[in-house]
């Protein structure tokens, strides 16, 4: 799809076209988004407009489902409060959602370990209730590892680690042997990596991006122990947790080892300037990825 030049002009104009009453506000560019752009709208709004994401779905699916999550979640999360339709000016979807205040992890850095650990467990608590038969289903997430040897081998390939290959083989090979989730399908984030996070005062402060939520194993939420938390931090996290068993914690990390690839995968696009890439990435990634190896 074309990408659409997207500008605070932009904005302002759909703005003044469909909620004139917002229009007023300072619009300022907020950093990064590769599916959708996102724009500060005054001070405790944002405009979130569908960039290079082909359907509409995963905005649809936030205005669907956030207003619903959010009066139950211990953390902030953006929270639809005006719907932005296709027009002629913009042919796609944008959405007006609470602004979560505060820096994404990957700008920023969790030094209160325990705290974060606390406060992770205690936002995917009240997230892992049994979804309603009408939740969102993932195509391309929320299998057991096992159905997802494919891409795993992927990206070990592709960043090519050599030195390490066989230890994170390893981890994913115990991940695929665990029995699979056998409870209800859950609400599950699905999209847990150091940007969809914010932080504040050296700990966790707000969760964003739900546009891959799903019903699902909780399993590839719990990866975010060792995907997002300090070293020394993950056992804290699953006693705070408490609800998963030996089998859901080998999926969580061998599914950890996976995502943490695939960051230090962006960051080696970001280096090469493929689009997409990340360049700080891939030093959270292999922080991640030392963790996964040490279980810790």
């Amino acid at each position: 799809m074309t990408e659409i030049e997207i500008t605070a002009d932009l904005v302002r104009d759909l703005l003044q076209e469909q909620h004139p009453d917002l229009a007023g506000l300072t619009i300022r560019e907020v950093a990064g988004g590769w599916g959708n752009r996102m724009w500060r709208l005054g001070d405790e709004l944002a405009v979130r407009m569908q960039r290079m994401d082909p359907t509409p779905e995963l905005q649809l699916k936030e205005r669907r489902w956030l207003p619903v999550l959010a009066p139950r979640l211990p953390l902030p999360v953006p929270n639809p409060v005006r719907f932005g339709e296709p027009s002629e000016r913009f042919p796609k979807h944008w959405t007006v959602m609470t602004w979560v205040h505060g820096e994404p992890l990957d700008h920023g850095t969790i030094s209160r370990s325990a705290h974060a650990a606390d406060a992770l467990a205690g936002f995917l608590q009240a997230l892992h209730v049994a979804a309603p038969a009408e939740a969102p289903v993932a195509a391309d997430r929320g299998a057991h590892p096992g159905d997802c040897t494919d891409g795993f081998e992927g990206f070990l390939r592709a960043v090519a680690l050599d030195d390490i290959a066989a230890d994170v083989r390893a981890v994913w090979d115990d991940a695929v042997a665990a029995s699979a989730w056998e409870g209800p399908p859950v609400w599950v984030h699905g999209d847990l990596h150091p940007a969809n996070v914010v932080v504040s005062d050296g700990t966790l402060s707000g969760i964003v991006d739900f546009g891959d939520m799903f019903a699902g194993d909780p399993a590839w939420d719990l990866a975010a122990a060792w995907v997002l938390l300090p070293a020394g931090t993950a056992s804290r996290f699953f006693d705070t947790y408490a609800r998963a068993d030996e089998a859901t914690i080998r999926r969580a990390r061998g599914l950890a080892a996976m995502k943490s690839l695939f960051l230090m995968l962006m960051g080696q696009n970001g280096d090469r300037g493929l689009p997409g890439g990340k360049p700080h990435w891939g030093p959270a990634g292999r922080a991640a990825l030392d963790r996964v190896l040490k279980g810790v």
